[in-house]
């Protein structure tokens, strides 16, 4: 299973983890970037051309060198986040997440039942089943969900969402929140400085890590 322990630690202590994003789908850029030095690499499906055969490609050369795939989605969707976990993604990245009820469903989708609603298959994750029993006690504690903070209903429920049990850590996304308040890319807006100011604010309160 993927060793996710060192990160998770981090995001729960505060630490800082530094990672970064791969957009482009070429087997020689995850290769460069997993040797930087990275503590996690963020394969982008949001923003990019990535397919997820590719991402599946991605994940496995990642992992290789002992760096943590996370997969950001391009959207809140139960079928993508199951294929992506399913493929080996160590946990996800979910855009738009803008309530509870948003924060929840991310959890669920990527944990299985109890603690989650994620249909069970056997892919690459379980060892294409060999591994599935070994994969199924890693997965409802050892994967990572982080949200994105991306919208002002997202700053008004901002407590609620990072209180959401299974949340591991949130990203602000400055450009989409500056939109959702009219001035897209205004960050000398006061608005959008005073709800970045909140998001430190908010994550600092309830201990939560936070990431840009």
């Amino acid at each position: 299973m993927i060793q996710t322990s060192n990160l998770k630690d981090k995001l729960a202590n505060g630490k800082i983890a530094i990672g970064s994003w791969l957009q482009i789908a070429h087997p020689a850029v995850a290769e460069i970037m997993a040797k930087a030095g990275f503590e996690w690499l963020a394969i982008d499906l949001e923003h990019s051309t990535i397919e997820l055969h590719q991402a599946q490609m991605l994940i496995q050369i990642i992992q290789t060198y002992n760096v943590v795939p996370l997969v950001r989605v391009s959207s809140n969707d139960s079928v993508q986040i199951k294929r992506i976990m399913d493929a080996g993604a160590a946990g996800v990245i979910v855009p738009n997440v803008n309530s509870v009820g948003d924060a929840r469903m991310a959890v669920e989708y990527t944990k299985y039942p109890p603690e989650g609603k994620r249909g069970v298959g056997l892919a690459r994750a379980q060892g294409y089943g060999f591994e599935f029993q070994e994969y199924k006690k890693w997965v409802n504690n050892g994967s990572i969900v982080v949200v994105q903070i991306e919208h002002i209903d997202a700053m008004d429920n901002l407590e609620e969402i990072l209180s959401v049990k299974g949340v591991d850590a949130s990203i602000i996304g400055p450009y989409d929140l500056s939109a959702s308040l009219g001035c897209a890319g205004d960050f000398n807006n006061d608005e959008v400085k005073n709800c970045i100011e909140k998001y430190l604010e908010v994550c600092k309160k309830l201990k939560k890590s936070c990431g840009y």
